[in-house]
């Protein structure tokens, strides 16, 4: 498979030439962490990200047989405030369809974002998020630097709560809009439940999936920027173990960097 390769601090970065090919290299890349992490464990804590950029890699990893699924704990990083579970756009939906339903997993832990109180749900996705352990986590790049739903008005690399309510900023909601999860920017839901970055960062290993054109200008800027929170996605260079898969538009302006 055609592929470059280079290193930007300890962020491995891989770029094929289209999102088919990055979707199938990312899941090459997650099933033999699965497989190794698996080995002489009863049970495996994974966290997956949701989203346009996730489709090629959901896919291509749910195809790939005989992975050790009983073993997998699965988690969600976010969700949306107030939106019932078979909302189209809702995350725990979108999970079912492109995930859990394709393959048999030991369990699968949805986020009730349309729940009466948010601030228990927090508290008891976290409880049932430590005892896991998760030791791989598949994310994406928001085209606003976000990581899960921490926008740049949100982030806190230090941030002291492992999950929060934040309210989603115009740029990402925008985005939801230009990917087709809503039919209009007011229909958008202006909050969510999100697990915090260093949540993700406590993760071992992470594995990035940024197709599409829409993320060249932020996939620039986080492996080009100074550590900042008006790009959260910078952060993800000092995680020892983070390889972020493009393709040839996301990487496109990278020779401008």
């Amino acid at each position: 498979m055609e592929c470059r390769s280079f290193n930007v601090g300890a962020v491995k970065a891989r770029i094929y030439p289209t999102a088919q090919a990055l979707g199938r290299a990312a899941a090459a890349c997650a099933s033999e962490a699965l497989r190794q992490m698996a080995a002489g464990r009863d049970a495996l804590g994974v966290l997956f990200a949701t989203g346009a950029s996730q489709i090629e890699t959901l896919h291509a990893l749910t195809s790939i047989p005989d992975l050790p699924w009983e073993k997998v704990h699965g988690f969600h990083m976010d969700e949306y405030a107030g939106i019932e579970g078979n909302h189209p756009a809702s995350f725990r939906r979108y999970l079912r369809d492109k995930l859990t339903s394709r393959v048999a997993m030991a369990a699968f832990h949805e986020i009730d974002g349309s729940a009466s109180d948010l601030d228990r749900v927090r508290r008891e996705y976290m409880e049932k998020l430590r005892a896991a352990d998760p030791q791989i986590c598949l994310l994406g790049i928001g085209e606003n630097g976000h990581l899960a739903f921490n926008d740049p008005g949100e982030a806190n690399f230090d941030d002291p709560e492992p999950m929060k309510i934040v309210s989603l900023d115009r740029a990402c909601r925008e985005q939801q809009v230009a990917e087709g999860w809503f039919p209009s920017f007011e229909q958008v839901p202006k909050q969510a439940l999100t697990l915090t970055i260093p949540t993700l960062l406590q993760v071992p290993k992470l594995i990035a999936s940024v197709p599409g054109k829409r993320k060249a200008a932020i996939v620039r800027r986080a492996l080009s920027d100074a550590l900042s929170v008006g790009c959260p996605a910078t952060i993800l260079r000092t995680h020892p173990d983070v390889t972020i898969f493009l393709d040839a538009d996301s990487a496109s302006e990278l020779d401008r960097a």
